[in-house]
């Protein structure tokens, strides 16, 4: 899917009355309140950091050939009744998770930045490996309850399956935390750690894998 098709989605029921749907930047957009809330129930960033994170995802959704996935509770089923909602002509219910990625080239923040630095520790020629033509994976987010139960492995690989891009590219904490296992699951390797990004104290791993992603195993039943 391309930003050139804004308003088009597709709906898949996956699991436990879930709906895991492929959209366009316009329903993304549409619903960008819901999209953060669920950020800030996942990542529990400062308040005063979401404005500036809500603004960041509205400009991403302008990127080239950016793709989007959203996990719905179909018809709210089960739903405890705080969740963010989800709005659409397809149909509502509570928002359980979110992803979207875009094509990386020059002239991005986080690609210009990234570049510099694999190219500074792996040299330029690891970089244009990795980065010349990546598909850049920028949030993966699922709200704490949701966690755990394979969201996030079926949102990824939905999100980079049929690609045109060679590699796909992402930054994550650099720690074991469930995500940073679940990206090596799926065949993600570190490009370098440790780095910071300006205005955060947190180190980061850059990682990146080769296009299409291998599947991983699913996590433990809970």
């Amino acid at each position: 899917m391309t930003g050139a098709r804004r308003g088009s989605h597709t709906l898949t029921r996956v699991w436990g009355g879930l709906e895991l749907r492929e959209l366009g930047a316009g329903e993304f957009l549409a619903n960008l309140d819901a999209c953060t809330r669920v950020y800030a129930a996942a990542m529990n960033p400062p308040e005063y950091q979401l404005p500036g994170r809500h603004s960041i995802m509205e400009r991403h959704a302008g990127y080239a050939a950016f793709r989007a996935i959203a996990v719905i509770q179909a018809d709210g089923a089960g739903s405890a009744g705080d969740e963010p909602a989800w709005t659409s002509p397809a149909g509502n219910g509570p928002l359980i998770a979110f992803a979207y990625g875009f094509h990386g080239e020059g002239g991005q923040w986080w690609h210009d930045l990234v570049s510099q630095a694999v190219t500074s520790v792996r040299g330029r020629e690891t970089a244009a490996d990795w980065l010349t033509d990546s598909f850049e994976i920028a949030e993966v987010h699922v709200l704490p309850g949701h966690q755990g139960q394979g969201t996030g492995q079926a949102m990824m690989l939905r999100l980079t399956a049929g690609r045109p891009e060679r590699t796909a590219v992402l930054s994550t904490m650099d720690a074991d935390t469930r995500a940073r296992r679940l990206y090596r699951r799926l065949g993600f390797t570190d490009l370098i750690a440790g780095f910071a990004f300006a205005g955060s104290e947190d180190p980061y791993a850059i990682m990146g894998a080769p296009l299409p992603l291998r599947e991983g195993s699913p996590p433990p039943v809970r």
